[in-house]
């Protein structure tokens, strides 16, 4: 189930139009070992797999709406944080990846 919110997320970035085709591709590029940690961690807690896959949907969604609102934006991301916080010492490269889309969504949407 993650795996298929991943694969939406990608759909939307890849339609989005207020994206630069560079920054389309570095997204994609992160959701794509976002992936991969995901079903690793999917493997010992699927639920907590599915809400960051959740959040990071919602972020993605909010950061490449035709007219972005910074604050449900500020919201999404501040949500995809919290969802891998503590997971920075048995998941680090989750943790990263997850930082590192936070970090280019917030410059997408300002």
């Amino acid at each position: 189930m993650a795996q298929d919110t991943i694969r939406a997320i990608e759909d939307n970035i890849k339609e989005a139009e207020n994206l630069p085709e560079a920054k389309k591709a570095e997204l994609l590029k992160l959701l794509s070992t976002l992936e991969d940690e995901i079903a690793e961690l999917s493997k010992s807690d699927a639920e907590h797999a599915r809400s960051i896959a959740g959040f990071v949907e919602l972020s993605a969604r909010e950061a490449t709406r035709r007219k972005p609102k910074p604050e449900l934006l500020k919201l999404a991301i501040e949500g995809m944080e919290e969802s891998v916080d503590g997971f920075e010492v048995s998941h680090p490269r989750l943790a990263h990846i997850t930082n590192s889309i936070c970090v280019m969504l917030s410059n997408i949407g300002i």
